[in-house]
């Protein structure tokens, strides 16, 4: 029976991630610097929506695209936010859901996806998986935008820009100018660019400028996972001008025959969410960034993050590389995620700073004693 497994099977590995995460529940009270979820929960009033809903009945299937009231909400959102008339719209599980259904949608084999390397993990085993190619720019040192980079690489196979700002792994925030420069090349060669903005809630300087608000050929994809710590709900929605509605209408075709649909109940609470008031939460994630921008700076080569909540830290000199670095960091009890996982590199590792400011303070400590090697 060993060939039975798809050849598409060999071209993807397990989550570097998830090994380290399943590698936490072996250590006794690790500094889990390693997985991107909240440190805190679900706010109560969406808890009590939830509740609600299970408690009213809303337990059946909803129509495909969604909820009907969570698709009016997500469409008034998009008129006010990017001026779109007869905005698109779809619910999906999660927005690793939608990134499927979006790369199945317009993805064959041999067409090329541009993206700014380091990358968010699932973008490229998805993207091999169904045959595509990857095309990965060098955002390195600093993870701004690589304008030029990317307008050489595009090529009469490119399908796809990939933007995700703000960043995993990088915590990076593209600037208003360098995301019009994006929007202005993809608009000569008529590129779909995906915005993956799940992040977006999570700015912690300015506001976090979209290409959708100077390219209508820009499908955004937004989640409640981040935002509100429901990361187990596995909500997300992609969102877009009238123009990418027959993508949509691929993408939802696809989900009838796969995920068929969003939480039903959940649905109904995300609505709630979408009027919670989550600034408190967004100042003390950026206290967590400061903390640790300031706290590892002495020590490493790390640039500070304007959002999300990870940073991509150079690892010193004298590692032979960034794996090396963390199995160090791993034995003496701190978790993080070697670059490769997200690159192509092997210099870098992410930390996910959603955790208790004590175990920040801890992991910092650790981690400083380290890189004197």
């Amino acid at each position: 029976m060993e060939n039975i497994l798809a050849d598409r099977t060999k071209l993807i590995d397990a989550s570097g991630i998830r090994k380290v995460f399943a590698l936490a529940a072996k250590l006794k009270d690790p500094v889990n610097f390693s997985i991107g979820q909240p440190d805190f929960d679900v706010p109560e009033k969406i808890k009590d929506s939830a509740v609600e809903a299970i408690r009213g009945g809303f337990n059946a299937y909803s129509q495909t695209a969604g909820d009907q009231q969570l698709l009016d909400k997500i469409r008034a959102k998009s008129i006010a936010d990017y001026g779109f008339q007869e905005p698109s719209a779809l619910v999906t599980n999660g927005v690793s859901g939608a990134l499927l259904l979006l790369f199945m949608s317009i993805i064959n084999k041999g067409d090329e996806v541009i993206i700014a390397d380091p990358y968010f993990v699932i973008y490229k085993h998805v993207i091999n998986m169904l045959g595509g190619k990857c095309v990965f720019v060098d955002s390195y040192p600093d993870f701004k935008l690589p304008a030029e980079g990317i307008e050489a690489a595009i090529s009469q196979r490119t399908k796809l820009i990939i933007l995700n700002s703000p960043a995993n792994p990088t915590g990076a925030v593209y600037s208003e100018q360098q995301v019009k420069d994006i929007a202005e090349i993809a608009r000569k060669k008529d590129i779909l660019i995906m915005s993956d903005e799940i992040y977006d809630t999570f700015c912690y300087e300015d506001s976090c400028p979209s290409a959708a608000n100077y390219y209508d050929n820009t499908m955004i994809l937004k989640g409640f996972s981040k935002a509100y710590a429901m990361t187990g709900w596995r909500l997300g929605y992609v969102t877009g001008s009238k123009r990418i509605r027959h993508i949509v209408e691929q993408m939802t075709k696809i989900q009838q025959y796969t995920f068929v649909c969003a939480p039903a109940p959940l649905q109904k609470a995300a609505i709630t969410a979408m009027d919670v008031d989550m600034s408190e939460y967004v100042a003390a994630y950026r206290k967590k960034r400061d903390m640790i921008y300031d706290g590892l700076s002495t020590k490493f080569q790390i640039t500070r993050p304007g959002g999300a909540f990870y940073t991509f830290v150079k690892a010193p000199d004298w590692a032979k590389s960034a794996t090396e670095f963390v199995q160090k960091a791993i034995a003496n009890n701190v978790l993080i995620i070697p670059g490769n996982v997200f690159s192509e590199k092997d210099t870098h590792f992410r930390i996910s700073y959603a955790t208790t400011n004590a175990k920040i303070a801890e992991g910092i400590e650790i981690l400083c004693k380290i890189a004197e090697g």
